[in-house]
């Protein structure tokens, strides 16, 4: 018996610090209409909850899809997350805690919804349309303001038992090194991330060292954006590049001791700072990753960049609510 094609429509919805996006997709995942909201900050609960719900109404207005069309909603969401309840325990940036956005939005749009941690979104995005197409396992490195991971393992999001894993940004790297959000010292994003890098960056302009730096930006670490580093490198600043580079083979330390653990075939490197640099840093990750894994496992992998940019979350939540529904259909499985 021929198999019954699936007619039903896809929403991804990508909950970020700054900003919302919603994106519909039709039944072969082509976006067909999209809506982008920035983030009020605290507004509250039931204000920010009223601004998805209706984003996601203006996406299906658009394109004029009923509700009753959508076969369900995938959200990316940043935080610590309760997956199987779909609750938001504690949302940075949005002051949101113990927020069951899974049942509320199974009540507007009558359609199933799931949440999943924003990268492992991202990195399920990469998997299925991106850089990581018809791998068995990818790992997903984001350095950014802080450095968030991710992976897919043989199709599925690796996670824990009630939340999501792959927390590389707070893998320790230097031991007693500098203090982390997290309250730790040492952890990778502490020693690597945009914001670590931006901190070592005023530190040289305030001696002298980047005077193309001093320029652009001060000592001002607000200004010292990823690509206010890039500009600087390619503008002279020997001490900026040096000081991105040991962001970079830190962050290819951490990831190799994750390639002797999951011997993923495909490591993709994305979020802000690779996007401002990205030959130096798929270079320096790519080497000192090789160096520093089991000889047997240095041929085994690819180091490449990420291929979806923005749109890698809503993509990415959208085809897992998919896979979660398609599956939850099929006999015999979970």
């Amino acid at each position: 018996m021929p198999k019954a094609k699936d007619n039903r429509y896809w929403v991804g919805f990508d909950l970020g610090g700054t900003k919302m996006l919603a994106t519909l997709f039709d039944p072969a995942f082509r976006p067909v209409a999209g809506k982008r909201r920035r983030t009020k900050g605290q507004e509250g609960v039931k204000a920010g909850v009223a601004r998805v719900i209706e984003t996601i109404h203006d996406v299906l207005s658009e394109a004029q899809v009923e509700p009753s069309q959508l076969g369900g909603v995938g959200m990316g969401c940043p935080g610590p997350l309760d997956l199987d309840r779909g609750i938001l325990l504690d949302t940075p940036n949005l002051g949101w805690k113990n927020v069951p956005i899974k049942a509320t939005i199974e009540k507007e749009f009558g359609c199933p919804a799931f949440i999943t941690n924003d990268v492992d979104a991202g990195v399920y995005g990469e998997y299925r349309f991106g850089a990581g197409q018809s791998a068995r396992c990818v790992l997903g490195v984001f350095p950014g303001t802080g450095i968030g991971g991710g992976c897919v393992y043989e199709g599925k999001i690796l996670r824990g038992r009630t939340g999501s894993c792959m927390e590389i940004g707070h893998v320790e790297v230097v031991p007693n090194g500098q203090l982390c959000g997290c309250g730790r010292r040492g952890c990778l994003e502490a020693e690597a991330s945009r914001l670590a890098i931006s901190a070592a960056a005023a530190t040289a302009v305030a001696r002298g060292e980047a005077p193309h730096l001093q320029t652009i930006a001060g000592t001002e670490i607000a200004k010292i954006r990823s690509s206010t580093l890039a500009k600087a490198i390619a503008e002279g600043d020997v001490v900026i590049e040096k000081i991105v580079r040991r962001a970079a083979r830190q962050i290819g330390t951490a990831i190799a001791g994750t390639i002797n653990l999951l011997s993923p075939d495909v490591v993709i490197l994305g979020g802000g700072l690779v996007e401002a640099m990205p030959n130096l840093f798929l270079k320096v990750v790519r080497m000192t990753a090789r160096k520093r894994v089991l000889p047997s496992f240095s041929r085994s992998f690819k180091v490449a960049l990420a291929k979806l940019g923005d749109d890698a979350v809503a993509m990415g939540a959208a085809a897992w609510a998919a896979q979660i529904v398609t599956s939850e259909r099929r006999p015999g499985t979970q």
